[in-house]
């Protein structure tokens, strides 16, 4: 991991981000992925984060992300479009 790291560095830097832009980056996917893998909630993204659920508020404002677009990113599809057949229920008498 720790070569991929420094390979995402080097590409980054040939690439001529500044190093404040860079770690905005970093924090915003970091911030982001911890959130999608919480489904968007809140209070438990900030307590895997070490951060109150405030300054994850706050950080997610500064970067632009908005919590409930994860959460309805994640959010199941109606059944017509998860191509379920629906449930056939037998006709007993």
């Amino acid at each position: 991991m720790k070569q991929q790291l420094e390979n995402l560095v080097l590409q980054l830097y040939r690439g001529g981000l500044k190093y404040s832009e860079a770690v905005a980056e970093f924090q915003k996917v970091f911030v982001l992925t911890v959130l999608r893998e919480n489904k968007g909630n809140q209070v438990r993204a900030a307590q895997e984060l070490g951060v109150h659920r405030n300054t994850l508020r706050r950080m997610t404002r500064a970067f632009g992300l908005d919590p409930r677009h994860v959460r309805a990113m994640r959010s199941r599809p109606p059944a017509k479009e998860r191509n379920i057949s629906p449930v056939r229920r037998s006709s007993i008498a």
